[in-house]
């Protein structure tokens, strides 16, 4: 090597290589990392993170005496009670020198599929574990998230965390029998998915009042409240909202689960059911809601939901179904403003965090990899829009925000860019709006 490219190798090492050295040993985990849910250079305007920092806490209920559908057998039901573990997200006050930065256990594979084993995995978020709340001012909005079947009550944490940051309390169930580690027969699911979420909702209704002596106490505004669901998530949250089952439904359910005719109580022509209907419950954000093409509801159905909806969903959904799908159940709701966000050429895949790293190895099973992402995005940029319209949706339905000009678009992002999106950046996406009536 001629001694001029030696020099010039050393001083390029001296000048560039090794300040960046230097500066990256200084860097903390939380900045080192991308976490999921930080906002990409792109992100839309609603997606970065609010004013208030944001703690996590794991609490476990119990819902004593429920239907053990399982093991239903000629038209008798027993009886069981039903641990739900909870991971809530909340503002909270940080002690000096701490940091947001927290780990989530998970895990992928399946019980009910002996070619694919149970794995646990870890990831991190940008929360601190059992931070002091922040309750210096009024109680904030509850958020409840219901995930999909299997999932987890972190499978979207990096949506509860960011809106953790903006000022609400956000609740995720683990839906006993239907997480990834506990997956059992699909009866269980289907019956207690909108169970279990009431419960909940009761539960921190307690927990939350003055001088409860819980956590949540002056924390959480129950009568304040919105619903989030994904998948079997979403088919639970639309019948919380109003949305009641089909008898299509409950023949297929009771065919099943051994002749239970437990899931009565949750159809449209049931008085116990029509009374159960929540005045808390003010807005729902349903992303690829399981069940309108399979006749889980039908138009009478559809007419009770009356709180505002906002739908998410890939037009090439193989799973919940798009046309016959989330559209149409986006269609159907007649008495209530509504509105469906769609990812053009995207699948069932548009609310959970990105893959976990553990499904991207050579030796990874394919199911385990596709159960998290979307083969036409980046999931990463997914979740941005998705912050950045649930932010706009729910501030303005729950917090009184005026972000009404995040949701009045044009139809087709591709016609004119949309606003809070950068140059360029508003590809790919479709928004439609329906007004009460309509």
């Amino acid at each position: 090597m001629k001694k001029n490219s030696i020099k010039f190798l050393l001083i390029a090492i001296y000048f560039f290589i090794l300040p960046g050295c230097a500066t990256n040993k200084n860097l903390s985990p939380a900045t080192e990392l991308f976490v999921n849910g930080d906002a990409l250079p792109d992100a839309p305007e609603l997606a970065r993170r609010g004013e208030y920092k944001v703690g996590v806490r794991t609490l476990d209920f119990v819902n004593k005496g429920q239907v053990n559908v399982l093991k239903s057998k000629g038209g008798v039901d027993p009886l069981y009670d039903r641990l739900l573990k909870v991971e809530v997200w909340y503002p909270a006050i940080l002690p000096e020198g701490k940091k947001e930065l927290t780990s989530y256990e998970d895990s992928f594979g399946s019980p009910l599929d002996s070619t694919r084993p149970v794995v646990p995995f870890s990831f991190s978020g940008r929360a601190l574990r059992d931070a002091l709340p922040d309750t210096r001012s009024a109680a904030f909005p509850l958020l409840i998230v219901s995930h999909g079947y299997p999932g987890s009550r972190v499978l979207l944490s990096y949506l509860a965390e960011n809106l953790a940051s903006k000022g609400f309390v956000i609740l995720a169930i683990d839906h006993k029998e239907s997480t990834h580690s506990d997956q059992q027969g699909f009866a269980s699911t289907l019956l207690n998915r909108s169970k279990d979420i009431l419960f909940i909702l009761d539960q921190v209704a307690a927990a939350g009042q003055p001088n409860s002596n819980h956590f949540l106490s002056g924390l959480a505004d129950a009568n304040n409240t919105a619903l989030i669901g994904y998948s079997m998530g979403g088919y639970g949250v639309m019948n919380v909202a109003g949305a009641g089952y089909s008898n299509q439904l409950a023949a297929f359910f009771s065919a099943m689960a051994g002749g239970s005719k437990a899931i009565a109580a949750r159809t449209n022509n049931n008085a116990e059911y029509k009374a159960s209907i929540d005045k808390r419950i003010k807005a729902v954000v349903a992303f690829a809601p399981w069940g309108m093409q399979r006749g889980v509801w039908d138009a009478a159905g559809l007419k009770g939901v009356q709180v505002p909806v906002f739908f998410v969903a890939g037009n090439m959904d193989d799973i919940s179904g798009y046309e016959d799908g989330t559209k149409a159940m986006f269609k159907g709701i007649k008495n209530s403003d509504r509105y469906l966000l769609t990812y053009q050429n995207a699948r069932h895949n548009t609310a959970p965090n990105p893959p976990p790293a553990a499904t991207m190895r050579p030796d990874a099973f394919a199911k385990d990899y596709d159960h998290y992402a979307e083969p036409a995005w980046n999931e990463k940029r997914i979740n941005n829009i998705n912050q950045h319209f649930v932010t706009a949706f729910l501030g303005i339905h729950l917090q009184q925000k005026d972000y009404g000009k995040y949701l009045q678009l044009t139809e087709k992002s591709n016609d004119k860019p949309w606003a809070g999106f950068k140059p360029r950046s508003s590809t790919g996406m479709e928004l439609l709006h329906e007004v009460k009536g309509k």
